[in-house]
């Protein structure tokens, strides 16, 4: 018997239609805020907190310093609102904002780097020993990641772990879709080298 097979292109239709929606609601956030609405702010804040912050978090290494770039991130969004152009979309305009803010903190400070993970985000692993491996690996790639170039390093990071396509990168980093590929695919290489010793340890 033949399992019937995902239809790809109804699953992009659907993914499609819940972002223009999402892009319809902010549309409609932003136009309250312009107008002296200051709880349709609050809507924005609440609905880009968590995504705005973990970009933050992955760019930063450091809790403290992405909360205090998300926090600059929606206030500077907030006091720019007004030059945001009719028909732009919020979301990949505001995550840029949080992206050159980071990426200014992380040039301009000496990040302190003692975990590249939550504590929380380790307190369930089973064991000591795939404690340490994991810890092993996660130090590994927060090290070749580090090792890349920022515009690399920030395209690999919304690509591959906030799960963005290539053309809303492109917007974020306003870059060409095709330069995001070209920066994606030297990443990933750059990636496999420096990881190819520990895959092949384990």
């Amino acid at each position: 018997m033949t399992l019937p097979q995902r239809d790809a292109s109804a699953d992009a239709a659907r993914s499609g239609a819940v972002a223009a929606q999402e892009s319809l609601q902010d549309a409609r956030a932003v136009a309250r805020v312009l107008q002296g609405d200051a709880e349709a702010y609050g809507e924005l804040v609440s609905r880009y907190m968590r995504p705005a912050f973990s970009i933050a978090y992955r760019i930063v290494e450091q809790r403290e310093d992405a909360e205090d770039v998300v926090q600059d991130a929606f206030m500077r969004a907030l006091e720019r609102l007004d030059t945001l152009q009719r028909g732009r979309p919020f979301r990949p305009w505001f995550f840029r904002i949080v992206v050159n803010h980071a990426l200014n903190l992380r040039r301009g400070r000496a990040v302190r780097r003692t975990e590249a993970v939550p504590e929380e985000a380790a307190s369930t692993l089973p064991t000591p020993e795939v404690h340490a491996e994991r810890a092993a690996v996660r130090g590994a790639l927060t090290v070749a990641l580090d090792a890349l170039p920022d515009t690399q390093r920030t395209v690999m990071i919304l690509a591959e772990l906030e799960g963005l396509k290539s053309a809303e990168i492109a917007t974020i980093m306003e870059l060409s879709p095709g330069t995001v590929r070209w920066h994606l695919h030297q990443a990933r290489r750059a990636l496999r080298q420096s990881l190819q010793a520990l895959v092949e340890d384990t």
